[in-house]
């Protein structure tokens, strides 16, 4: 028997085609969310405890910046080619798909991987240091988005047998690395004593990593392909 529902069936893309609500949508990346964030708390346990008890404790904040910024930039090459994946189910304008890709890109790895776990640290009375990489540094945040637009539009244009397989797990290791960015970020620009917190971090990356992520990969670029194609009908 097929089951229904967006995490279950085989072909992502057809779920869309009945008119999948954002809450439905939400409700889908929610459980991958919470594995995702508690393997990602995971390992900064280990790592914190290796920091303090085998390395120097200096040490964290400087690993924890080097793990963040090797998450954010895979981030960015799963973001931009799920974005265009989902955008050329429903439309085959390339310059539009990548032009969608690339703004949503910077709009939703910024705001997954900093800005709210930025103000999540905020509200838990931490003084962050907020920093976008795409601000300052560009030039090796350039190459892992150009990777993941020529990825987004070889695999959403001339790979269409495997793109239910590769929508299933994609949505799963795009949040993945999500969460390690997010959870790397929290540590190494500000909330060093993250432990004490432990359960309000659990929450606040939760939120970081499902929203922004669902948005990025289903919401978005699927509503932006639609009205280009309506356009085109008109």
């Amino acid at each position: 028997m097929k089951k229904s529902g967006c995490c279950s069936s085989n072909d992502h893309a057809h779920d869309h085609k009945h008119g999948n609500s954002i809450l439905d949508e939400l409700i889908c990346h929610f459980p991958y969310a919470i594995f995702s964030v508690a393997l990602s708390l995971s390992v900064l346990s280990f790592t914190t405890y290796l920091t303090y008890h085998v390395w120097d404790p200096q040490l964290q904040s400087g690993g924890a910046s080097i793990l963040f910024h090797s998450f954010h930039f895979l981030h960015i090459v799963f973001a931009t080619t799920g974005t265009l994946i989902a955008f050329f189910r429903y439309s085959q304008n390339t310059l539009r798909g990548i032009l969608v890709g690339i703004v949503t890109t910077i709009i939703f790895c910024t705001t997954s991987d900093a800005v709210l776990p930025y103000l999540g640290g905020r509200m838990l009375g931490v003084d962050m240091h907020f920093h976008l990489c795409f601000l300052s540094e560009l030039k090796n945040v350039l190459p892992f988005l150009g990777i993941g637009i020529l990825n987004g539009v070889i695999m959403g244009k001339y790979h269409k047998i495997s793109n239910g397989f590769y929508s299933v797990f994609s949505h799963f290791f795009h949040i993945l690395i999500s969460s390690f960015a997010s959870t790397f970020y929290l540590v190494s620009h500000g909330m060093v004593h993250w432990y004490s917190s432990i359960g309000m971090v659990f929450l606040f990356l939760v939120v970081a990593v499902v929203i922004p992520c669902t948005l990025s990969d289903v919401v978005i670029p699927i509503a932006a392909a639609k009205a280009d194609k309506k356009n085109e009908r008109n």
